[in-house]
C-alpha cells in the first residue's frame, strides 16, 4: 500500500509490502471554522475571564499597544487573527503609529524584512513597526521579579514598559511544555536566554514521562511569568493538520488559553496501547521541518511509539540547515549520545538542548533521515542519510524482517503518542486513532 509524507512544500511518498499494517498515529481531525473571521470578532466581544476587548482598550486609552506575534517558525494564521483585532483598534481610536509588533523569538535568529513579508504580509508590515526580541540584549531586557523557584525573570523592557500588551499564538502539543501558544509568547518568547535556559533545564526531568499540563513545572512557570508581566489580552487559535482553523479563544492569558489547551488535545492527543518496532514519521513539511531544530519534535513523538532497538525512519527537508548556533555546536562535538546526556543534566545549556532530544532517541534507536543535510551533517544529530523514503522503508525491512510491527505518523509534529492505559481520555478525545489500515 502506498502513504505519503509532508517534505518542505512537497510531498514524498512510499510503499510497505501489503502484509505490514502500520498503526496510524494521527490527529483526530476536526473540520475547519465556516466562518473563522466572524468567530474570531465574536470572541473578541466574549471573551474568556475578560471584559470585551473593546471595553477595556477604552477604558485603558493606552498610547503604547504592543501585539506579541511568533516568528516564523510556528505556522499562524494572521490572516484571521489581524483583520478583526484591527477592527476593534479603530474602534477604540488606537492609531497606527501606536501599535508594536513584538516578535517572540526566543532564542531563534531575528527575522529579515522579507520573512516579515512572508509571516505577516504586505499591509501589516507597511502599517506597523515590527521588532524581533533579542534575549541577549541587556540595553533591552529588564528584571521584573524571582519566580517561585528562585530564578530570576528577565524579559523584553517594551512588554513590560506597554500600556497595553496583547499576545497572538497557536496551541499545539509541545515535546516538553506540553502545549504552545498563551503564556509561552512571554516565556521563552520574550524572555533573556538566561531565564529560558533555566526554565527550559526542567525539561531532562519529565521528558520520558510528561506529566499533566497542569502540573507541568516548565508551563506553570511559563503561566507565572506571563501573569507577572501583565498580559492584558489574549488571542489564540487551535489549527487542524491542514492548517484550518478549528477553535478561537480570547481574553485572559490562564484561562482562555486552557480552553484552547483541551480543545487541542481532543485533537492531537492520540492513544496508543503497544510500542511498535518501526516508525515512519515526518516533521510535517514546512515551516515545521524549516531547520533540524524544529524537525526534533516529530522525532520525539515518534520515540514515544517505538520500543528501544527498534528503528525511525524521519523526513524533514531542512533547507536551513540546523537552524541554532549553540546547537550546532553541540552535535558538531561528535559526542556519543549517552555522553551528551549526561553533560547536559549535569550543567543544562540552552540550545545543547536540543542535541539532548537527538541523543535520547539515538542512545537507544536506529533513526534514518531523509532531508537535505548531507551524510556527514546527518551524522552529527546520529542519523544515517538516505536518498528517499522508500529506501529507507526497503533497509529497515531487510534488517528488522517481515514480521516487525509498525506505526506511521503523518503529521509527525502534531500528533502526540499518549500511553492508553495511563492516559484515560476516551471521553475527551473520542475513537482511538490507533488503529491499522
Amino acid at each position: 500500500m502506498q502513504y505519503e509524507l509532508a517534505y518542505g512544500t512537497s510531498r514524498l511518498s512510499f510503499t510497505l509490502p501489503d502484509n505490514i499494517k502500520p498503526a496510524i498515529i494521527k490527529p483526530c481531525s476536526k473540520k475547519g471554522l465556516a466562518d473563522p473571521l466572524g468567530e474570531t470578532r465574536r470572541v473578541l466581544r466574549k471573551p474568556v475571564g475578560t471584559r470585551a476587548l473593546l471595553d477595556m482598550l477604552r477604558a485603558k486609552k493606552p498610547q503604547t499597544v504592543i501585539v506579541v506575534v511568533n516568528d516564523i517558525t510556528r505556522p499562524t494564521p494572521y490572516d484571521v487573527l489581524f483583520p478583526p483585532l484591527l477592527e476593534i483598534f479603530a474602534e477604540a481610536s488606537i492609531k497606527d503609529e501606536q501599535v508594536t509588533l513584538l516578535i517572540a523569538t526566543g532564542i531563534h535568529a531575528p527575522h529579515t524584512d522579507a520573512q516579515n513579508l512572508e509571516v505577516y504580509g504586505e499591509e501589516i508590515t507597511r502599517r506597523f513597526k515590527i521588532i524581533n526580541h533579542n534575549a541577549f540584549d541587556e540595553a533591552n531586557l529588564v528584571k521584573l521579579s524571582v519566580f517561585k523557584s528562585g530564578y530570576e525573570f528577565i524579559v523584553n523592557r517594551m512588554a513590560v514598559e506597554a500600556d497595553f500588551l496583547i499576545t497572538l499564538g497557536v496551541v499545539m502539543p509541545h515535546y516538553f511544555a506540553g502545549y504552545s501558544g498563551g503564556r509561552k509568547s512571554i516565556l521563552p518568547g520574550l524572555a533573556a536566554k538566561g531565564t529560558v535556559e533555566k526554565n527550559h533545564a526542567r525539561m531532562v526531568e519529565i521528558m520520558d514521562a510528561l506529566p499533566p499540563i497542569d502540573k507541568n513545572p516548565v508551563s506553570n512557570e511559563m503561566i507565572e511569568a506571563a501573569q507577572q508581566v501583565g498580559v492584558d489580552f489574549i488571542l489564540n487559535v487551535v489549527t487542524n493538520e491542514a492548517k484550518e482553523v478549528v477553535f478561537v479563544a480570547a481574553g485572559e492569558v490562564h484561562a482562555a488559553w486552557r480552553k484552547a489547551v483541551d480543545v487541542s488535545a481532543s485533537m492531537y492527543e492520540a492513544p496508543f496501547d503497544r510500542q511498535v518496532d518501526i516508525a515512519v514519521t515526518c516533521a510535517g513539511g514546512r515551516p515545521r521541518d524549516i531547520n533540524v531544530y524544529q524537525a526534533q519534535k516529530a522525532l520525539d513523538h515518534a520515540d514515544r511509539i517505538t520500543r528501544s532497538d527498534g528503528a525511525i525512519i524521519l523526513a524533514a527537508e531542512c533547507p536551513d540547515g540546523f537552524g541554532e548556533d549553540v546547537f550546532e555546536e553541540w552535535i558538531r562535538r561528535r559526542w556519543e549520545p549517552a555522553k551528551v546526556m549526561r553533560a547536559i543534566k549535569a550543567d543544562f545549556v540552552l540550545g545543547g538542548h536540543k542535541a539532548y532530544g537527538f541523543a535520547k532517541v539515538a542512545n537507544e534507536k536506529e533513526v534514518y533521515l531523509v532531508s537535505s543535510l548531507t551524510a556527514d551533517e546527518s551524522s552529527f544529530i546520529w542519523t544515517k542519510k538516505i536518498a528517499n523514503v522508500q529506501a529507507a522503508v526497503d533497509a529497515v525491512i531487510a534488517k528488522y524482517g517481515t514480521d516487525a510491527s509498525w506505526a506511521y505518523l503523518p503529521d509527525g509534529s502534531l500528533a502526540l503518542p499518549v500511553d492508553g492505559e495511563a492516559n484515560k481520555k476516551e471521553d475527551i478525545i473520542g475513537p482511538n486513532p490507533f488503529v491499522s489500515v
